[in-house]
């Protein structure tokens, strides 16, 4: 399995975050961003909303993966929600989305984004990993549902 906490800092996992749509989700992703990474929640919020302007981040199944390069960002980073409600994304297969992993870049990580986003993306289109999250009932749940097996028994 892949670890997909590569990408997350601690406290970039939340459970049953309340939101009622995408805007909404997209705010509360950017204040998350300030507080645990640094970068200026409008910055986020901007970048996620021009993305998805180009077409929905919701790649089917109940999961989206809004994404944008930010300037300053040294490394790729991330947050994972489970969301208390679904909400709608205007997904390509118009399910709600109820699993949310969030992706920032520096503006120059061409090929690091690209393989973020195939390394998430295909982390969850694996149906049994996804029940499990979907599951899950506390932030540190998930925590140690996206830390490989490997390393959790080295820890």
């Amino acid at each position: 399995m892949t670890n997909l906490l590569t990408f997350l800092r601690p406290g970039a996992v939340v459970a049953a975050l309340p939101v009622a749509g995408k805007k909404p989700l997209f705010q509360a992703l950017g204040s998350l961003a300030e507080e645990i990474y640094g970068i200026d929640e409008r910055k986020v919020v901007e970048r996620l909303t021009e993305r998805e302007r180009l077409g929905s981040t919701g790649f089917g199944g109940g999961i989206a993966i809004p994404h944008g390069k930010i300037d300053g960002l040294n490394e790729v980073v991330g947050l994972f929600a489970q969301l208390a409600q679904p909400i709608d994304f205007a997904a390509v297969d118009d399910m709600p989305v109820d699993l949310v992993f969030m992706l920032l870049s520096p503006i120059d990580a061409g090929a690091d984004h690209l393989k973020a986003l195939a390394q998430v993306s295909r982390a969850l289109r694996d149906k049994a990993f996804v029940a499990k999250l979907r599951g899950a009932a506390s932030d540190d749940a998930l925590t140690a549902l996206l830390t490989p097996s490997d390393a959790r028994d080295a820890a």
